[in-house]
């Protein structure tokens, strides 16, 4: 582990692993920078890969109060590690973190999003308007497992009686740990529209994939895609949204390679 220091003097852990140009990995959802460790080690052999612990998570600070531009000075902070520049590659929200950062003028110079979640149409229900601040309310009232069932059938659409399930598994008490930092997705999320104008401003190259399972991701990739003005489209047919490490990182070397030719 190794650490920056963002603008606010808060302190961002990062792993970096191989050779290369630098990459940074970051997934969505209530997780640490361990998630992105198998995306990382394959692309280690053609790039350096770093894999970061967002502000409120793992071994990052958390200085209060939370501020999204501040999510942006950390990646910043990190870049500036990385040499200035690097490619990006966001699995679900992280890519939205990523495409957020691009329209901000952050050192991304060829940019890579697994299924944008973002809500465009009538293929899935609407985030309910009070979401984050329900989120908040069980914050306080300490039910940190209520917040990552309400993330999952809310934002993410998954059916009741599937999260039941999921609440039994091994991993549950790890995003229970992380719960409060779903108030900062969703501080990034807004109402989980697509931002068009911001998205319209990204002139950077990117690749947009997704897996062709769930209806109103695909038809997001494909809002994305359209409305980005220097885009790429990919489809990983039969991957599931927490897709396979196996399945994505040859598309991303064989992307991120392109960059040199």
């Amino acid at each position: 582990m190794q650490t920056v220091t963002s603008k606010d003097g808060t302190t961002i852990a990062f792993d970096r692993t191989g050779t290369g140009p630098a990459v940074i990995a970051l997934s969505g959802g209530p997780l640490d920078r361990t998630a992105d460790a198998p995306v990382a080690s394959l692309l280690a052999p053609h790039f350096t890969v770093y894999t970061y612990d967002r502000r409120g998570r793992g071994d990052s600070g958390d200085t209060q109060p939370y501020a999204l531009d501040r999510e942006f000075e950390d990646l910043e902070a990190l870049i500036a590690e990385a040499g200035g520049s690097v490619f990006f590659y966001g699995s679900s929200g992280g890519g939205v973190l990523g495409l957020e950062a691009a329209a901000r003028g952050l050192g991304i110079t060829r940019l890579a999003m697994w299924e944008p979640p973002y809500v465009v149409d009538d293929s899935r229900p609407p985030v309910p308007d009070d979401y984050a601040r329900r989120l908040s309310q069980m914050l306080a009232e300490g039910r940190r497992g209520d917040m990552v069932e309400l993330f999952f059938t809310e934002a993410v659409g998954l059916p009741m009686e599937f999260v039941a399930q999921l609440r039994s598994s091994p991993f549950w008490g790890s995003m229970e740990d992380l719960a409060h930092s779903l108030i900062y997705d969703a501080a990034l999320m807004g109402d989980f529209s697509m931002p068009a104008e911001r998205i319209a401003s990204v002139s950077v190259p990117t690749l947009v994939i997704d897996g062709g399972l769930t209806p109103w991701l695909h038809n997001s990739a494909e809002a994305v895609a359209r409305t980005l003005p220097n885009a790429r489209r990919a489809a990983l047919e039969g991957q599931p949204h927490n897709v396979a490490p196996e399945a994505i990182t040859p598309v991303l070397i064989e992307y991120f390679s392109q960059a040199g030719a």
